[in-house]
């Protein structure tokens, strides 16, 4: 039974062999005319720029803590200076995982380019390609790396009784390194990506007036470096870290159980090993249902493919429970000592349950988040919606949604902690976060699609492509940003589970008993306690928006709010020339001549004349005509200051359009001294 172990480089090799061959066919597509190709290769230059600089550093920080690590484990019961060796291979499999993923990924985007222009199928099967590549790259190097050191540890190092212990112990330190470029790869990728977005839109759409992704603005290839680095090798080595944190921390609380510290048989230390194998089988299945017509939905082809290696990842795992876990079931026992601390037996249809509970709780997580961030949804259309009166109730409504989708996904992890708790105890808890994360392989493919189909709507507007292109590209963008943020969901989601079995994991380890975060039901509360200030904000933001804009029924009125003339948004905005600016003005001018007519109205009544005793009328002056007459004059000063002010930002954007130099007071003043001097003119 042991021989099965052999199963994981085995499917890590496959793996790495269906990536290859998906890279390959991907280089043999057509890459597009001569000046696609070329924006393509200064991404991928600018790309690979970012990693070597990143590498460079990381690079000494791995030589600095392997020595470390070498020297705090040269002596000690259960501890080798070999953990070094297990780190410095982890750290390497990451980060060639992602420098492979990312080269492939800038390969594919001008492919994806050139592939629209025949259609949406080809274009959708070319980005998936490549994502595909990203995730067979990920669980096939980390699956291959721990399962050889493994092998290798058991039969050449560690080989004699008793020995299981001090080679898991070795072990963790291929972990620790894989979470060591996940810290530097995920965050640094991530504000890069960000920040080169912002900037991009900083300089082009705001300043420049410049549309998306325009070829005449050079911070758009930095924006398009940053999907690659954040979003492909940053989330690739994120997956990377919580899929291997998951296999050893179900092979490590594995040594609690009789038969293994017994020495009856490895079974329970080697099925995540197995379970991970069987995931990689699955997700490669699940890659060849992902198809589109044409004017299809890419969203829906690619949830069947994530979905459907899910459906049978749940039934693979029943058969490998019911064929690798003892029949008798197992008992936990103290490490220490060898006493049993639990009374009824853990059998196999329980670890198979615990397993399937995982899965469900990734799909629950997936789903709910492919609801919050999908077109055509209600949450995306009420974040629209609320973008028609300006910026700041965009920012208000984007974070109320957003504080709000964290509710039920965390419900949904609290309950899988629970529920695999229940059934199987703190390993249950383990291979239930180990099944969420089976499927990396096909989840990582359909997240990394998504930057790929960014870059090539890029490439097509820097390359002046036909708009049926850009069209095809954005509907694949579109959808690339729903998965991208499903995939975020189950890295966030299977990280949280991956954490409450590696904190038991060092409990067991340690012999210690006060970690109270253990307790399921604590790290459920947790979860939960830390969801609800987010939903409580999200609802209260609700709340003060319809007041605001008297939706609400108890508000105090039906008629939204003018939001008045724009603001400055910080020195960009104040040299910007914007095209609302204008039609702001012609409805200030709309105001002012209604504010007039309302005045020479008060004006014709504040001389009512009643007719006198004798016939004539009078000449008396009418209180009614003056309280109009002093409305109609404050209606039109507010309008002409408003018309003036909205006037000066016109003239300002203008000034800086025109290369003058601004130097006036801002504000009405300047505007109203501008009028006052053509007055004297």
């Amino acid at each position: 039974m042991d021989q099965l172990v052999y199963a994981a480089p085995v499917a890590g090799v496959l793996a790495l062999l269906f990536a290859f061959i998906k890279a390959s066919a991907i280089s043999k597509k057509d890459a597009g005319d001569e000046k696609m190709q070329e924006i393509a290769a200064l991404i991928q230059e600018g790309a690979m720029a970012f990693l070597k600089a990143e590498y460079k550093v990381l690079a000494i920080f791995v030589v600095i803590v392997g020595g470390l690590l070498a020297a705090a484990n040269m002596a000690g019961e259960g501890r080798s200076p070999l953990i070094a060796v297990s780190f410095v291979i982890g750290a390497l499999a990451s980060a060639v995982s992602g420098w492979a993923g990312m080269k492939v990924a800038t390969k594919a985007n001008v492919r994806t380019t050139a592939a629209a222009r025949t259609g949406l199928p080809a274009a959708l099967d070319v980005a998936f390609s490549g994502g595909t590549v990203m995730g067979m790259t990920v669980v096939g190097l980390a699956l291959v790396g721990l399962s050889s050191l493994y092998i290798g540890y058991s039969m050449g190092v560690f080989t004699g009784p008793g020995q299981i212990g001090t080679i898991i112990n070795v072990l963790t330190g291929f972990s620790m390194g894989a979470s060591s470029i996940a810290l530097f790869a995920r965050v640094g990728g991530g504000i890069y990506t960000k920040a080169a977005d912002v900037g991009a839109d900083l300089v082009g759409k705001v300043e420049a007036g410049l549309p998306e992704d325009d070829p005449r603005n050079p911070a758009v290839i930095a924006d398009n470096v940053g999907d690659n680095v954040g979003d492909v090798a940053g989330m690739g080595a994120d997956l990377f870290e919580s899929y291997v944190g998951a296999i050893i921390g179900a092979m490590v609380l594995a040594l609690s159980f009789d038969v293994v510290h017994e020495g009856q048989t490895l079974n329970p230390v080697l099925m995540p090993l197995v379970i991970a194998a069987a995931g990689i089988v699955c997700s490669i299945l699940g890659t060849f249902v992902v198809r589109v017509k044409e004017g299809g939905n890419p969203q829906l082809a690619l949830d069947a493919g994530s979905f459907g290696a899910a459906g049978v990842m749940a039934a693979a795992t029943f058969g490998i429970a019911k064929f690798m876990w003892p029949e008798a079931g197992v008992h936990d026992v103290d490490i220490r000592t060898g006493a049993v601390v639990s009374t009824d037996p853990y059998l196999w249809w329980e670890i198979g349950l615990a397993t399937v509970i995982g899965l469900a709780t990734g799909v629950a997580v997936g789903m709910i988040t492919s609801y919050y961030c999908s077109m055509e949804k209600p949450p995306v259309d009420s974040i629209a919606n609320q973008s028609r009166t300006g910026y700041a109730t965009n920012i208000i409504a984007g974070l109320g949604v957003g504080m709000r989708s964290t509710a039920l996904p965390i419900l949904c992890i609290a309950a899988g902690v629970i529920g695999s708790a229940w059934v199987a105890g703190l390993y249950g808890v383990a291979i239930a976060a180990l099944g969420m994360l089976s499927t990396t392989g096909i989840q990582l493919a359909v997240d990394a699609y998504g930057p790929i189909a960014d870059n090539a709507g890029g490439i097509a507007e820097m390359s002046e492509q036909k708009p049926e292109v850009r069209e095809r590209t954005d509907k694949l963008d579109a959808v690339g940003n729903t998965t991208a943020a499903i995939g975020k969901g189950f890295a966030i989601g299977s990280a949280a589970m991956t954490a409450l079995a590696l904190f038991a994991a060092f409990a067991q380890t340690a012999g210690i008993s006060g970690i109270n975060i253990a307790n399921p039901i604590v790290m459920a509360g947790l979860f939960v306690g830390g969801m609800l200030p987010f939903l409580f904000s999200a609802m209260a933001d609700e709340r003060r928006r319809r007041r605001r804009d008297g939706d609400d029924r108890r508000g105090s009125s039906s008629v939204p709010r003018d939001p008045g003339p724009p603001r400055r948004q910080g020195q960009a905005g104040h040299r910007a020339l914007r095209r609302d600016q204008h039609e702001r003005v012609h409805q200030a001018h709309g105001h002012a001549g209604r504010a007039r007519d309302r005045l020479a109205g008060a004006r014709r009544l504040r001389r009512q004349p009643p007719r006198r005793e004798d016939g004539r009328r009078g000449a008396r002056w009418s209180a009614r005509g003056r309280d109009r007459l002093g409305r109609a004059h404050g209606d039109l000063h507010v309008e002409r200051r408003r018309r003036l002010g909205q006037r000066e930002e016109v003239l300002r954007g203008r000034r800086v359009q025109d290369g003058r130099r601004h130097d006036a007071p801002e504000g009405l003043g300047s505007a109203q001294g501008g009028r006052r001097r053509r007055h004297r003119r």
